[in-house]
């Protein structure tokens, strides 16, 4: 199969990217984003529906009698970032940075749209999903679901992409399996009761308990966890007094966990909990438990992750796809779409290093990197993807 890029002018494509990165908006806050994705699927004849989630856009396109539909999706949000870059697409606005490639998969799915309104060979529906608040555990994807995108927009199967460092440019990894970690954040405070550094008998500290369950967790789960099943707990964040010589009222830490099944991150908290109470009471404090389970783990299903990795080596060739791509420890929040329909995840390769282009930093390929930028050579590879998805699924030629 051809390109996108051999039918398409793919130049008026990475403008677009370039023009979103330049504009960068947070979550739930897409606003110019949004009109940007509504504005051309309209003038390209693409049924509109705004206002999903707030700032999410859906398109209808239908062809044909068929009753079949599918779902592509993307995602539009910023993240709280000061960019680095010096290129002249580099974020206008401080504090907001596109530095995990929304903009790419914005503009990706935007030409498929653009190539499949042209064509329509295909006889069904395709759900054109562009998703608000991927980002910062704000579940954008949870919020369209509740507010009823799958009984607005019915599909039989949703899919998508997110670019990754893969070392090839424009090659595809997915497995039929857990594929990212689930996403969770935790914090304890101790509660004791404050003094003066130097009189420690008068007070209760809660520093002490607080670095022994440090201590625990850190090493806890190699010890719940069998070695056969990946999962992740860090501590990355304590807080104690904002004097050096007061002992204060109170301390907390908190941190992250990942795993990629729920029964692990049942014997996660439950352990965590149980120490934090066990150590404070050891200590004569108290603990305050947080736990918030922001994101499922990501697990695509068997059969539409075949039927991915199919298309995708008919774009790109036998040795650009990796099915049994391991499952990493970042998190998605298309996990909850996974578990409302059958589908499949997938990333593309947007390089493995600096991209040796004028005004990019070393970490131009890592996501959330100050220095990062999406690869615009992809936009057609990942075009074509969705576009050949599309056909197959619903009975193209």
């Amino acid at each position: 199969m051809k390109l996108v890029e051999d039918f398409l002018d793919a130049s008026r494509f990475v403008q677009i990217r370039r023009d979103i990165h330049a504009h960068p908006e947070l979550g739930f806050d897409e606003h110019r984003t949004s009109e940007i994705v509504a504005g051309l699927l309209g003038e390209w004849g693409i049924e509109v529906h705004r206002g999903i989630a707030g700032t999410g856009v859906v398109g209808v396109l239908k062809s044909g009698k068929g009753k079949r539909a599918i779902g592509l999706r993307a995602d539009m949000d910023a993240l709280p970032l000061n960019e680095l870059n010096t290129f002249a697409h580099r974020s206008t606005h401080d504090g907001r940075m596109h530095a995990c490639g929304h903009d790419g998969h914005t503009t990706m799915l935007l030409a498929a749209a653009w190539h499949l309104s042209r064509t329509r060979n295909f006889d069904g529906t395709v759900n054109f999903v562009f998703q608000p608040a991927e980002e910062m555990g704000k579940a954008g994807a949870r919020k369209m679901i509740d507010e009823g995108l799958f009984e607005r927009f019915p599909c039989d199967a949703i899919f998508g992409l997110h670019n990754f460092s893969l070392g090839r440019v424009g090659a595809f990894a997915l497995n039929g399996g857990a594929f990212m970690a689930s996403s969770n954040t935790f914090k304890v405070t101790m509660r004791g009761k404050g003094t003066h550094a130097s009189m420690p008998h008068t007070g209760v500290d809660p520093i002490a308990p607080l670095l022994a369950l440090a201590t625990a967790l850190q090493g806890l789960v190699p010890k719940i966890i069998p070695s056969t099943e990946r999962a992740l707990l860090a501590v990355t964040q304590i807080q104690g007094s904002v004097a050096p010589n007061i002992i204060p009222d109170e301390a907390w830490l908190g941190g992250t966990v990942r795993t990629f099944s729920v029964e692990a991150l049942d014997r996660i908290e439950q352990r965590l909990r149980g120490l934090a109470v066990h150590i404070a009471q050891s200590h004569e404090c108290e603990a305050d438990i947080f736990f918030r389970r922001a994101s499922p783990p990501v697990i695509n299903h068997p059969a539409e992750a075949r039927f991915a990795a199919d298309v995708m080596r008919e774009i790109v060739g036998d040795d650009m796809v990796d099915d049994q791509f391991p499952g990493v420890l970042t998190a998605e929040d298309f996990a909850h779409m996974l578990l409302a329909r059958p589908g499949c995840y997938a990333f593309i390769g947007n390089g493995g290093g600096d991209h040796r282009l004028p005004g990019h930093g070393e970490g131009a390929c890592i996501l959330h990197n100050a220095s990062y930028d999406f690869n615009d050579t992809i936009i057609p590879v990942g075009a074509s993807y969705f576009v050949r998805l599309t056909e197959r699924w619903l009975g193209g030629k």
